[in-house]
């Protein structure tokens, strides 16, 4: 049926005068009839909100009051509006609703269970509305496709007319709108309440993890003490083996010499004996000078950082005729813990070779930090031959016979293990420049 033909028969008047009185009169009263059941059918679909289940349920009873059916089928169609539900709805003559796909209910006639069946199949279900005495079946069309169908059968005496078809259409049609709806609505509460969870998840992760940053921070910082800690102790050990290999075997090779010269000797030998133990006793005192920081330092100033760290190490290696300068260029910012362990004992190694065996006055080092490496060069004006410290570093490298040349090879090992090199050039100062270039990571 048409919206025209569905106009006319809710209309049913064509003429004013008084002899269209019992036609006025019909008309009046399907009019009433009309208004009552589009008002039912209003209440019925703006349950939209409550879920598809009560719309369903709504609409189905909307259809039983107006038409006082004994019967009232709503179905979907298999394939069509997955989302909503529920997919069959029953009303007998008590009125209570019946869910067929989820209850055993009382037995149901042949022609509601043929009707639930046939309105399933979606190539045997009507597309055209159909209205046979006491019985009414209805599809509901959305965008031009069936997807359900509500029919029903009216008790004995009540013949379904126009009226009641254009009221049903109107039925149908909305229903069908206002289920999917319900069912848009279901799916976006239901992505709207997981959308909130998962909010309130993200937001509970972000606290535990700002918490677990906070201990990896702290954590690391204590790592960086532990690891300056171990620096100096290692340091500590390294002059505890110099002085065992060196200034003891210097201090006993004097005494040795002295006592020589206390027995009968030519007074010309006895001369150069002693010189020779002057000699060793100096050596030896200043390889204790360089050592007296690091060994009378107490623990309880370790934190300091790597510029700090060089200063007291310029100190450690500061004889009477050495003047050392440290110099920092750069933004000073943490360094992993093996990087920094290595420049500091680079630097330790080779301002010693500067004061033992340079004849130097003055000693500069230079901490220099860029955005993806760390330079450290120790200069010095002394009367080193860099040609000669290379020539000694190789040798040492390929053999190592007697011991001689191992602080240079050292801090070239030490280099490598980091992903740099050690380089032997000469200085401005006029002495020796060593210099390593130790990769680091940059700064986000």
């Amino acid at each position: 049926m048409t919206a025209e033909s569905d106009l006319a028969a809710l209309t049913g008047l064509r003429s004013g005068k008084g002899s269209y009185y019992p036609q006025y009169r019909g008309a009046q009263e399907r009019a009433e009839r009309v208004l009552h059941a589009l008002d039912v059918i209003a209440g019925a679909l703006v349950r939209t909100v409550d879920g598809p289940e009560t719309l369903v349920c709504s609409a189905a009873q909307a259809a039983r009051e107006h038409l006082q059916a004994d019967w009232v089928v709503f179905a979907l169609t298999d394939g069509r509006l997955q989302s909503a539900g529920p997919r069959r709805l029953v009303l007998g003559p008590d009125g209570i609703p019946y869910l067929v796909d989820r209850v055993t209910g009382p037995p149901l006639p042949y022609e509601v269970t043929e009707c639930l069946e046939r309105i399933r199949d979606p190539e045997t279900v009507a597309g055209e509305s159909l209205l046979d005495g006491r019985h009414a079946f209805v599809p509901l069309v959305l965008d031009g496709t069936v997807v359900g169908a509500i029919a029903a059968w009216a008790p004995p005496g009540r013949e379904l007319d126009g009226t009641d078809s254009a009221v049903l259409n109107i039925l149908a049609s909305q229903t069908a709108v206002a289920l999917h709806n319900a069912a848009l609505y279901e799916n976006i509460a239901t992505l709207l309440d997981r959308s909130e969870q998962a909010h309130a998840q993200a937001r509970r992760t972000a606290a535990d993890l700002a918490v677990r940053n906070a201990e990896l921070t702290r954590m690391q910082r204590e790592l960086g003490v532990v690891q300056r800690h171990r620096a100096l102790d290692d340091e500590r050990h390294r002059i505890a083996r110099e002085l065992h290999d060196s200034v003891t075997q210097a201090v006993l090779s004097a005494g040795m010499q002295i006592e020589v010269c206390r027995s009968e000797i030519p007074d010309s030998e006895r001369t150069e004996r002693l010189d020779l133990a002057k000699e060793m006793t100096r050596r030896a005192v200043e390889q204790l000078r360089s050592a007296i920081y690091t060994l009378n330092n107490s623990g309880d100033r370790h934190e300091d950082g790597l510029p700090e760290m060089l200063r007291q190490l310029g100190v450690v290696h500061e004889p009477d005729e050495l003047k050392v300068t440290v110099r920092v260029r750069g933004g000073v910012r943490e360094l992993p813990a093996e990087v920094e362990h290595a420049l500091l004992r680079i630097a330790g190694e080779a301002l010693f070779n500067v004061a033992v065996h340079a004849d130097a006055d003055r000693a500069t080092v230079t901490l220099h930090y860029g955005a993806a490496h760390v330079d450290l060069a120790v200069d010095d004006d002394g009367a080193g031959d860099p040609a000669a410290l290379r020539s000694a570093l190789r040798a040492s490298l390929d053999r190592d016979v007697d011991g001689h040349g191992r602080g240079l090879a050292n801090m070239a090992d030490r280099a490598a293990e980091c992903g740099g090199r050690l380089a032997l050039r000469r200085s401005r100062l006029g002495g020796v420049r060593v210099q390593v270039k130790l990769p680091i990571e940059e700064e986000p």
